[in-house]
């Protein structure tokens, strides 16, 4: 196969029509939400892994709303749902972080095996009291129509949590460029210890930081419940909870670099999938992508910290 034929099927699949660059825009919304979540945490050191997990407590707190609202107006029921997913994972990214600073107990640990605990509880829901009674299926009932967000362009699936993706990456650019909270977060980052001694509560702040992560990553949950499946699956995520982790390495943490970072990897991602179609190379070809990416930035960092020096 002729490579430059490929990768232009890539970026074609993705940037090419109305219809591909907005299905580039459904799964830039979930990266973008994770990248902002990750980069918020690991802002000031503490190292959430766990937005998997905590996107999956989001989706099913908020589906848990959603499928028995249906008697609210799409007014109360949206915002309510967007709360209570807000919440289910900002209380799955609560308790690594309380051992974090009570026990100091190693967060990367506590979150990522959280990723698999969280899952297998929503797979064990949806294959017990929720499961498709007709097809059995592991899913939910469907959520109501008011809980469902509404489509912004017509004969797309370009919907409301987009915008909602956008309005957080905004609200993350204020919080961490324009407010103290932000100042104290990156002060933490940079030198936690002379953070202590300024007045600083550290703790209190890793513990904040740490269940507004998580709270950012259950709204990328639940817009995908709301957005495009409109029942809680077992498949909610194709692993956008790890890609996080990815954008935010190579969006520098930043506000700006995690926005333009999301949307690198959206356009990977739905590239590659239509060059899967027209070429049938392996869609598991985005991931080798970011996993390259994410090695070549690790390698440029550490030479931008230390120099190789020839010791005789």
């Amino acid at each position: 196969m002729n490579p430059i034929y490929g990768y232009g099927q890539l970026v074609y699949g993705a940037l090419g029509d109305k219809l591909a660059l907005t299905e580039t825009f459904v799964i830039f919304a979930p990266l973008l939400l994770c990248g902002v979540a990750v980069a918020l945490a690991f802002t000031c050191k503490f190292w959430n892994i766990g937005a998997e997990g905590q996107l999956y407590s989001g989706g099913m707190i908020g589906a848990l709303f959603a499928v028995y609202s249906t008697s609210l107006p799409s007014i109360i029921s949206i915002p309510v749902m967007l709360i209570l997913a807000f919440l289910g994972g900002a209380a799955w990214a609560a308790w690594p972080a309380i051992l974090k600073v009570k026990l100091k107990v190693d967060e990367v640990v506590t979150t990522l095996l959280g990723n698999w605990v969280m899952t297998y509880a929503v797979a064990a829901v949806l294959f017990g009291p929720w499961k498709n009674p007709v097809t059995g299926w592991p899913e939910s009932p469907v959520i109501a129509d008011t809980a469902k967000y509404p489509i912004l362009i017509a004969g797309s699936r370009f919907h409301l949590g987009i915008i909602v993706a956008l309005i957080v990456a905004a609200a993350f650019y204020v919080i961490i460029r324009k407010t103290k909270w932000g100042f104290e977060l990156r002060g933490i980052g940079g030198n936690p210890t002379a953070s202590y001694a300024s007045g600083i509560n550290v703790s209190r702040q890793i513990i904040t930081a740490a269940i507004v992560s998580g709270g950012i990553a259950g709204l990328a949950g639940i817009g995908q419940v709301a957005g495009i499946q409109f029942h809680m699956t077992t498949d909610l995520s194709p692993g956008y909870g790890y890609t996080g982790v990815v954008i935010a390495m190579v969006g520098g943490l930043t506000p700006i670099g995690v926005l333009l970072a999301s949307f690198l990897m959206a356009v990977i991602v739905q590239g590659t999938q239509a060059m899967h179609r027209e070429t049938g190379v392996p869609w598991a070809l985005a991931e080798t992508i970011q996993g390259i990416i994410l090695l070549c930035l690790l390698v440029g960092i550490f030479f931008t910290k230390y120099r190789l020096r020839r010791v005789k």
